[in-house]
């Protein structure tokens, strides 16, 4: 069974840099790409960052240069380093691990964790 697990959300300042972490079971971590995406109250879920598994990342442009990605093969582990957050950061923060073999896809999603930023 396979299982993703956010972390290390809460209520954070403005300026904070919390980290989100994403612990994963139950597959073979280091083949799967990792997303991490938000989802903000009344807003669509959006993709905030990814990481392939060769680790070459993408960000959403509202994540550069603020977010960082990054992930731990050996301890099945996904990050999201967030800093200078903001408000508009507020939305529950889920990771995803996708991997497409032949003609199948394997998508798995995390529960979420919600970040809330005051000002």
């Amino acid at each position: 069974q396979v299982r993703l697990v956010e972390s290390g959300g809460g209520l954070v300042q403005a300026g904070g840099s919390p980290r989100l972490p994403c612990a994963a079971s139950g597959l073979t971590f280091s083949t799967y790409a990792l997303h991490w995406y938000r989802q903000a109250p009344g807003k669509e879920r959006e993709l905030v960052a990814a990481i392939s598994t060769g680790r070459n990342t993408n960000y959403a442009d509202s994540a550069k240069g603020r977010f960082t990605i990054s992930r731990d093969n050996a301890k099945n582990t996904v990050y999201l380093q967030m800093n200078s957050l903001k408000p508009e950061d507020t939305a529950v923060y889920y990771c995803k691990a996708g991997q497409r073999l032949y003609s199948l896809e394997y998508v798995y999603w995390g529960q979420g964790t919600q970040v809330t930023v005051s000002s």
